[in-house]
């Protein structure tokens, strides 16, 4: 299907020569912990979730509805089947799943970009899946344009890794098709690594097969192996493992592209309302995800996700930012270590209508909880608003600073020479002060991470300057990173050969609304 398209790609030359013109942005590294994470859970509590998860799935087991070929992969596997219900046999899918890599490395276009999960590291995507959009002007729902906007300001972001996947829903396009738009955008306006489509398994196969003329070598043997894309498969939660995320799931896995394998989990809802119950589901539905992406493919790269959060008990409505989500976060990253597991979690999470405080409060506690429970994935980590309905401009640029933090947190503390500062108190004395001593003038530049979008003024110049608050600071700077948005080159053949093949392939299917 796409050898048409590999015969009017340019070779290595050209690639290299769009490589030498492109506009470089400054992209902070991946980010390293240096600090411990933080384990809530003891021997004893993590060897009763791992018992009871493996009871779940022995005596209760999950659910592979409509899909007859998982079935028999797990019949052959050893598992017991009854209807759509697969009950594993203890010890079975924590098997299986040692295949998996502890880690792996995603390519970009630009070989810079590339971001390794796992380990100790932290990378860092935006915001998943909105149909709404909200600016200024107010909400609405999103559009081609609006998800182009924001996969530029992803690509200005100097602390996001990531391009991320559906960043908003393009709601002027046929559901069938806006796929290729997305992945197009992703591939063009900018050169960081990004996610594929998992709304149907034909669209699956469309990302790996766009991805196969993107990375090509000149070979004509596309990926050959290499991943390149992360895409998030959802279980459908409580114990549910539907035929559209699994079949998106079996063609990623055979191509050794990764997915990560995230339960729901709106505790009181999809899950129960105590931690360690909600653990245990968890663990259940990471291990018979991943479990099953081996019997696909051993080997195949995965990530153990784990998307938290609790209800409102009056309302119904989801609460993030809580104590109880943070515990699951912190003791789903014990789960995952344990495995030997990437782990994806956590993200600027609210429930806010508004980038006000609530959203502040809420997005804090979340983003922090990640970085302390050893993330090594998180998606939404910029533009969450409403509960993940809304993709805001201005909380994206917000957001996106505020992950400065995150980098600055997890360097942890030195203890050089320089940073014990000996020579300073002695320098000074009693009674004195630190302003103009030498070690404050050979560090002041880079002593403490400083915010570039808050406001640090005196009062009287802060009102004279129109008294801005943070949000009209924030439309403001993403109005400047739009215009000094340049796209990324790219090898011209290679370009024409992507955008021929969304053509052919839009042109073989009539618009569709599912």
């Amino acid at each position: 299907m796409v050898e048409t398209a590999r015969r009017k790609r340019g070779g290595g030359g050209a690639a290299r020569r769009a490589e030498r013109t492109s506009t470089k942005v400054t992209v902070a590294p991946t980010i390293r912990r240096n600090i411990p994470n933080y384990e809530v859970l003891g021997e004893e509590a993590l060897a009763i979730i791992e018992a009871n998860a493996e009871t779940v799935l022995a005596d209760i087991g999950v659910a592979f509805p409509e899909n007859p070929a998982a079935l028999e992969r797990w019949q052959d596997a050893g598992a017991q089947i009854d209807g759509d219900r697969v009950r594993i046999p203890r010890g079975l899918a924590r098997k299986l799943c040692a295949t998996a890599p502890s880690s792996f490395t995603q390519i970009a276009r630009n070989p810079d970009r590339n971001v390794e999960i796992g380990g100790r590291n932290l990378v860092l995507a935006p915001i998943y899946g909105p149909p709404f959009v909200r600016d200024a002007g107010g909400r609405r729902y999103a559009t081609m344009a609006d998800f182009e906007t924001f996969v530029k300001l992803g690509h200005q972001s100097p602390w996001l890794h990531h391009s991320g996947g559906t960043v908003c829903e393009p709601t002027d396009i046929p559901v069938n098709k806006r796929h290729f738009d997305m992945l197009l955008a992703h591939m063009t306006l900018t050169d960081k690594p990004f996610m594929g489509s998992v709304t149907e398994p034909s669209r699956a196969r469309d990302s790996i097969e766009m991805c196969d003329i993107l990375f090509d070598r000149g070979d004509g043997k596309g990926l050959d192996g290499r991943t390149a894309l992360v895409s998030l498969i959802n279980i459908n939660s409580p114990l549910t493992l539907d035929s559209v995320m699994m079949g998106a799931l079996e063609e990623y896995a055979r191509a050794n592209q990764a997915c990560i394998i995230s339960p729901f989990i709106v505790g009181g809802a999809m899950a129960p309302v105590s931690v360690m119950g909600t653990l245990t589901q968890v663990l259940a539905e990471v291990m018979a995800g991943v479990a099953y992406s081996q019997l696909v493919r051993t080997g195949a790269p995965v990530i153990f996700g784990a998307f938290v959060t609790s209800i409102d008990m009056n309302s119904g409505a989801p609460t993030f930012g809580t104590p109880e989500a943070a515990q699951i976060t912190y003791g789903a990253g014990q789960l995952a270590r344990r495995m030997g597991l990437p782990y994806r979690s956590a993200g600027s999470f609210c429930g806010s209508k508004l980038p006000d405080a609530q959203a502040a409060y809420e997005t804090a506690n979340s983003l922090n909880a990640g970085l302390l429970s050893g993330v090594n994935f998180m998606l939404h980590a910029c533009g969450w608003l409403e509960g993940g309905l809304v993709a805001d401009f201005e909380k994206f640029v917000m957001d996106a600073d505020q992950l400065g933090i995150l980098h600055k947190m997890a360097e942890g503390v030195p203890i050089d020479e320089n940073a014990q500062a000996m020579g300073a108190i002695e320098e000074v004395g009693p009674g004195g002060h630190y302003l103009g001593c030498a070690h404050t003038q050979a560090n002041y530049q880079t002593a403490f991470w400083r915010s570039t979008l808050m406001d640090y003024k005196p009062f009287e110049t802060w009102l004279e300057d129109g008294a801005r608050d943070t949000r009209t600071l924030a439309g403001i700077r993403k109005d400047a990173m739009l215009a000094s948005y340049e796209e990324p080159a790219m090898d011209p053949a290679k370009r024409e050969a992507l955008f021929a093949y969304v053509a052919r392939r839009k042109a073989e299917m009539p618009d569709a609304n599912m």
